[in-house]
């Protein structure tokens, strides 16, 4: 932007004004003496009974309806991810033929012969032999040096998998929350690339936009390329905005029935049903005649009507993006327990804000690793080198619907109390210093709120002490892919 001399000047002098006051409020935060925050009987840290509700947290915001980004910013914000960010797949612009060196590449970069131990559920050593045959399964052997690209859509919340297998594998007997094979979900409607079947023929390995891993193939239909791309991209639609809905129960077609559909799960609707013509044997006024993809017995895709209950959460566009939007979104899956990769039909943190901002129509990667340094996102990070006054800093400015990433977790800001920032996040433990200096662990295991400052990395360190990038969802990151960084 071309700034005139007299109005750079002005610019100028704002720009050192906010700085200082920026430094200013840094320097009050760090230099005032560290909140003592109660424990409850209920043993987590900081939170009162009214904590635990959105309006709580709504009603302390100024500007809380205020629109963040807008359709138009987050439609160029989605394109821009699938172009600058390696760790997300543009299915439209894969070839239309896959070569050998691209499948067996895919595959290899997962689906790596365990290093170390794994235990079973039992706490039973996994067998070399049981290793073996998962390796063998992939069939790399079996991938043409040339095949034409196929594409399909899932039909089922369904598990991706790092070997094409349901069996369940932990670093420790007994720690049998994090399988160590369970990569992430797919949802009824995500659109994928076959590249490959295992040597059981049970198993694809499939391509979506944010994650390449093995799928059962009971949950894939196959189709045309514009089937399969066309299909999320049609209007009218439903954007499912709770936690999960269910369709209407239908013997006449079970493979949408009772289907469990999650939030931010997109789902074309058909306005010119015959008002009075049943959907599966039932009349359609109580209910959206929605279509979702089933696969028929040859493996194919077809496209069948469906009933999604009026009374469902769900919406006619994807929500506003504001604060208060937020807050609301993130509170609706408190309470569930975490589900490391989608297990135990959950989420875990990456999952949980990705689900979150799916329901505004934002995108973002799937794991904590891509979404913490995307050139896509506006984000700063913070290297080891980072001091305590720049940290800081990040803390007093941070904003509701701030991500904040730590090495393997991300939490979502949801306000202030008494100038203390406060979390929402799907954690598996959750730690925090008693009074006597040691560690305490909360056990959480699902989506908690919690204050920011006392949550410990490990024995020595905080969060915030170990803080990697903060993520702001307000506008498309500079074309120039700078990364502000924190020192």
């Amino acid at each position: 932007m071309h700034v005139r001399p007299h109005s750079r000047q002005s610019l100028l002098a704002s720009v050192a004004l906010l700085c200082l006051i920026a430094f200013a409020a840094a320097a009050s935060h760090a230099a005032r003496p560290p909140t003592i925050f109660p424990v409850p009987a209920h043993g987590v840290i900081g939170v009162e009974d009214a904590h635990l509700g959105p309006r709580f947290w709504i009603e302390r915001l100024p500007q809380a309806e205020m629109v963040l980004l807008g359709a138009d910013a987050i439609a160029t914000q989605n394109e821009r991810l699938l172009r600058v960010d390696n760790s997300m797949y543009d299915l439209r612009s894969i070839a239309g033929v896959l070569t050998r060196a691209q499948v067996e590449g895919w595959i290899s970069a997962l689906s790596q012969r365990p290093l170390q131990p794994r235990f079973d559920v039992s706490g039973a050593a996994i067998p070399e032999a049981t290793l073996d045959g998962l390796v063998d399964e992939l069939e790399l052997d079996a991938i043409p040096t040339r095949q034409s690209t196929r594409f399909g859509l899932v039909v089922h919340r369904a598990a991706l998998r790092t070997f094409p297998t349901n069996l369940r594998v932990f670093s420790k007997p007994g720690e049998t929350d994090i399988d160590r094979f369970q990569e992430t979900a797919l949802f009824p409607g995500d659109p994928v690339v076959i590249a490959h079947r295992s040597r059981d023929r049970k198993w694809l390995f499939v391509v979506s936009p944010r994650y390449a891993a093995w799928i059962e193939a009971r949950y894939v239909a196959e189709g045309t390329m514009v089937q399969v791309l066309g299909h999320g991209g049609r209007t009218p639609y439903r954007v499912i905005t709770g936690a999960r809905e269910r369709t209407v129960f239908t013997p006449e077609q079970p493979g949408v029935s009772e289907l469990q559909l999650d939030m931010g799960v997109r789902i074309p609707v058909i306005n010119d049903w015959p008002a009075a013509e049943p959907v599966n044997g039932q009349h359609p006024y109580s209910a959206y005649v929605i279509e979702l993809p089933v696969r028929k017995d040859d493996g194919r895709l077809a496209l069948v009507p469906a009933l999604l209950p009026r009374i469902a959460d769900s919406a006619g566009e994807h929500l506003p993006l504001t604060a208060a939007n937020l807050i609301t979104q993130s509170f609706k899956f408190l309470g569930e327990r975490y589900g490391w990769g989608h297990a135990y039909n959950a989420r875990d943190c990456s999952g949980f804000v990705s689900e979150i901002y799916r329901s505004f129509g934002v995108q973002v990667p799937r794991n904590t690793s891509a979404q913490a340094l995307s050139p896509a996102l506006d984000h700063s990070t913070f290297g080891e080198e980072a001091g305590g006054q720049a940290r800081a800093a990040a803390v007093a400015g941070l904003q509701v619907g701030d991500l904040v990433y730590i090495p393997g977790h991300v939490v979502m800001v949801i306000g202030h109390v008494d100038g203390e920032p406060y979390v929402i996040h799907d954690i598996n433990g959750g730690s925090y210093l008693g009074a006597d200096g040691s560690l305490r662990n909360m056990h959480l295991n699902g989506v908690s709120v919690t204050p920011l400052l006392p949550m410990m990395f490990n024995e020595r360190e905080r969060y915030v002490d170990r803080m990697t990038s903060v993520v702001r969802i307000r506008a498309a990151a500079p074309a120039d892919d700078v990364v502000r960084t924190a020192r």
